[in-house]
């Protein structure tokens, strides 16, 4: 999952029970080792897989892992990315290296042509409904790089395990912590399983982007659900995370998707649950 889950560590600090989105299970297993987590997710294929790694299974490639890794083993003779270049660049540490580094040896013309290719909507209709790139940016190429290239000027890229992701597909998988086979798994919708819900029965919500592409009736569904779960005290709120690909909308004044290390996100929202 590329979804830095520092910032959720940050907010939801002194906060004890998590309802997360399951997705690939990264942010649950991450999450579990000082909260209570609750994992939900509408597809029991993705559920069961987190729930494998839970308990000591290894990550595995999914489709857009595969199509990633398909993109990188021609990258070569497309963009002219020498493998040396992009292993240098890897291994910095200093944020104004980076970027001279990135403007001078990878962020070339075929590389800029290659990757909107990539990401055009020609392209992205082969892997996604139509609902889901509804809302993309226009020239979501552009965009993108432009979000890649403000992560590399902001995050050391030498303990940043995104940005190796990203570039080279490597990720070092540790083994689950053991607080992990205590993930409590559910398969359900998101709303569904939040009305269910006994009042007051979380205090911190980590979401994904699971908004992306969603009808306007389930958005103000979800956040009724959330702000009826969600736990009320002067203390510790409860705080929500959500994500999305979208740009940010103007006056959006929780967005931290600068800090998050994963590079992709236009919104990265943190708020009280109540103002969901």
């Amino acid at each position: 999952m590329f979804e830095d889950t520092e910032i959720e560590r940050e907010a939801f600090r002194g906060r004890s029970r998590v309802f997360c989105i399951a997705s690939a299970g990264c942010t649950a297993l991450r999450l579990c080792r000082d909260h209570e987590v609750v994992a939900c997710d509408i597809n029991p294929v993705q559920l069961a897989y987190a729930e494998r790694r839970a308990h000591g299974a290894a990550s595995a490639p999914g489709d857009a892992d595969r199509a990633m890794a398909l993109v990188r083993s021609v990258g070569p003779f497309f963009v002219g990315w020498r493998p040396s270049d992009v292993r240098d660049f890897l291994a910095l540490s200093d944020t104004g290296l980076q970027s001279e580094f990135w403007r001078a040896h990878l962020d070339n013309g075929r590389f800029r042509a290659a990757f909107d290719l990539a990401l055009s909507r020609a392209a992205l209709r082969l892997v996604y409904a139509k609902e889901f790139l509804a809302f993309l940016p226009t020239h979501l190429g552009s965009v993108m790089r432009g979000r890649m290239e403000r992560g590399f000027a902001r995050h050391p890229n030498a303990s940043n395990p995104w940005a190796r992701a990203l570039l080279t597909g490597e990720w070092t998988d540790g083994p689950a912590p053991p607080e992990a086979p205590r993930i409590q798994f559910v398969h359900a919708d998101a709303a569904s399983y939040l009305e269910a819900c006994p009042a007051g029965s979380f205090d911190a919500f980590t979401l994904s982007n699971i908004l992306d592409g969603a009808l306007p009736a389930y958005r103000e569904r979800l956040s009724r659900a959330v702000r009826r779960a969600a736990a009320r005290g002067p203390a510790n709120a409860a705080v929500v995370v959500l994500r999305s690909f979208r740009e940010p909308p103007p006056g959006l004044t929780a967005n931290q998707a600068e800090r998050d290390r994963a590079l992709l996100w236009g919104v990265v929202e943190v708020h009280r649950a109540e103002s969901f």
